[in-house]
């Protein structure tokens, strides 16, 4: 006899299923025909039981494991167990088959000879069916994520749309005494002006004397895409009567008129990589980089083209500090840019230009901080350089035909709205040109390398109400007042004539490097839901040569520089994500001939 502990009397009982276990497979494994067991080897030695179980047990016995008194017990409950499971199998095959004989009785007196019988599923089955295909498709489809309830495919859900709507009224007013100005755009990107001309003497001119009306629509649909953890993608279409580089407006009625059909432009389209959130590289055409606290240098829909880098951080508590820099192409020379082989010095042979590509690189440095509960202000500088935009006189050529070219063409400007100084281009060779013609391009007088300060005071005591006070100041450090005026073909000031009416002195020089705004706004920062608004006014003073014309405000006397004026308006919020909102701008020229209108523009938005 030895003693049993806990773990021995677990160990006996698991033994006894074991064993009970056995002895209840024993028999259906000898009634199972459809599995061919290998054929067991014959032992010599003689079996003290017919019983496997038996002799397992008096294997154990015999190593020590049980007791004798213990081995009985377990043989014996062992072969009650195996004997009650055979008896209830056995009943149930009895019983199913009876059923089965019944059931096919009853359906062969039930059908006469030659009845066809159709399967019945119960429409409670069928339901079940059905519930079980739909819920194994709907895993199928979670598992795979392109039919999960309010999700979408993971391609999908990396990409999301933005887009706005605005309709716009629009009405110029000219005063009296306005005089239609020269128009040195039209010129430039059409054919050669002849200032010699006699049957049309008359330069293109940009219209400073009659009212117009117009409406017009803008319409904007973009997406942002995350690529990975660190890059993503973005583009954007737009509206807009031409390429012109700071409106998307399309004038209805316009291009055509008769209803005819609208273009769309690829306004943005750009890749980013942003490593961490105070770091970003971007490239391609995308938003403005530098931060502006109005539109005086940058048109708030121009978009850049070329390369920026942004970044920004915490240098102490309250007072954060950002920076950008970028390199951007203005103008890329043609691949096949040359001189007609009329223009050649020899008239042998044709020529090609060399290339007079046009850069612009900016940097930009602010810093960002609170003041005190309810105060904060941001200040920025920034320094810009225009390379190749500046006019160059050519070569001596010949410029008796429209046709012809010269080896300065490319320096005058692919887009340009008005106000800063011209001059000649072209070279005339008194060898190569008949007396009657003269055909000229125009070039910018002056090169451009503008400093800008920024700054914005930001008072949120009342908020959601914010009272916002932005200021600008520019000045081209690259202008040269007497280099300037010493080609000029414009911004001249009025002729002197004395007491009798004789002109006596011709006007002089009055073009200018300097610019500055100042702008008042009460209101909702954004306007965003119904009822939000906002109320600013503010006054313009920007000389003809303080930035590059073409990519400043395209509203504010109808677009360039050489204006001065005052500014109002108002927006309200009709409905969550739509707007209305009026404007006033009144401009008059700083030099040159006088020249003036009000602009009134009434929007409806809409984002989305």
């Amino acid at each position: 006899m030895f003693r049993i502990t806990r773990n021995e009397g677990r160990q006996m009982s698991v033994l006894a299923v074991a064993i009970g276990a056995l002895v209840a497979a024993a028999p259906a494994v000898a009634q199972d025909g459809s599995a061919a067991p290998k054929r067991p080897e014959v032992s010599n030695a003689r079996p003290t039981s017919p019983s496997v179980t038996v002799n397992l047990v008096n294997a154990l016995v015999k190593q020590g494991v049980l007791t004798e008194e213990q081995a009985q017990a377990l043989i014996k409950q062992a072969e009650d167990e195996a004997y009650v499971a055979r008896q209830a199998a056995k009943d149930a095959n009895t019983k199913a088959d009876e059923a089965a004989k019944t059931a096919t009785a009853a359906a062969a007196a039930a059908s006469p000879p030659g009845t066809k019988r159709v399967t019945y599923v119960p429409e409670v089955v069928k339901k079940q069916l059905r519930e079980d295909l739909r819920r194994e498709v709907m895993q199928q489809a979670r598992a795979e994520g392109w039919a999960s309830p309010g999700k979408y495919p993971e391609w999908a859900s990396r990409i999301r749309f933005y887009g706005d709507l605005r309709t716009r009224y629009e009405g110029q007013f000219f005063p009296d005494g306005g005089y239609n100005g020269y128009d040195f755009n039209a010129v430039n990107i059409g054919s050669a002006y002849d200032i010699f001309s006699v049957g049309n003497p008359w330069i293109s001119t940009y219209n400073g004397t009659e009212d117009r009306e117009r409406f017009r629509l803008r319409a904007r649909l973009g997406l942002d895409a995350d690529l990975n953890e660190d890059f993503s993608a973005g583009m954007r279409i737009a509206t807009g009567d031409s390429n012109s580089p700071v409106s998307t407006n399309q004038t209805l009625g316009g291009s055509g008129g008769n209803f005819s059909k609208y273009s769309l432009w690829l306004d943005r389209a750009y890749l980013r990589y942003q490593p961490v959130q105070e770091i970003a590289v971007s490239a391609g055409r995308f938003d403005n980089p530098f931060w502006t606290a109005g539109d005086m240098v940058w048109n708030k829909d121009l978009g850049f083209d070329g390369a920026a880098l942004k970044a920004k951080g915490e240098i102490a508590p309250g007072l954060a500090a950002f920076l950008s820099a970028g390199v951007f192409p203005i103008f890329n020379t043609s691949l096949n840019a040359g001189l007609d082989y009329e223009s050649n010095a020899t008239g042998t042979d044709s020529v090609k230009v060399k290339s007079n590509d046009k850069w612009l690189q900016g940097g930009q440095i602010g810093l960002s901080t609170i003041l005190a509960d309810h105060w904060s202000f941001t200040l920025a500088g920034a320094f810009y350089n225009f390379s190749g935009v500046q006019g160059k006189l050519s070569s001596p050529c010949d410029t008796s035909n429209a046709k012809m070219t010269c080896d300065t063409d490319l320096y005058r400007p692919s887009f340009a709205q008005k106000g800063n100084t011209y001059m000649a281009l072209r070279d005339p060779d008194p060898s190569l040109i008949s007396p009657a013609s003269q055909y000229q391009y125009f070039g910018l007088a002056s090169e451009f390398r503008p400093v800008v300060v920024s700054a914005r005071l930001d008072l949120s005591h009342f908020d959601p109400v914010h009272v916002l006070f932005d200021g600008e100041f520019v000045k081209n450090t690259a202008f040269d007042r007497a280099a300037v005026a010493g080609v000029a073909v414009n911004n001249f000031g009025p002729d002197v004539y004395n007491s009798s009416g004789t002109k006596i002195a011709d006007g002089g020089y009055e073009g200018g490097d300097t610019g500055w705004f100042g702008r008042v706004t009460v209101g909702h920062p954004e306007i965003k839901q119904l009822w939000d608004w906002s109320v600013h006014a503010g006054y313009k003073y920007v000389e003809s040569d303080a930035t590059v014309d073409a990519f400043t405000d395209s509203d504010f006397g109808l677009g360039g520089t050489n204006l001065k004026g005052y500014f109002i308006g108002a927006s309200l919020g009709l409905a969550d994500n739509i707007s209305a909102s009026m404007r006033w701008l009144s401009a008059n020229s700083i030099a040159d001939y006088p020249y003036a209108v009000d602009v009134l523009q009434i929007d409806l938005n809409a984002k989305f």
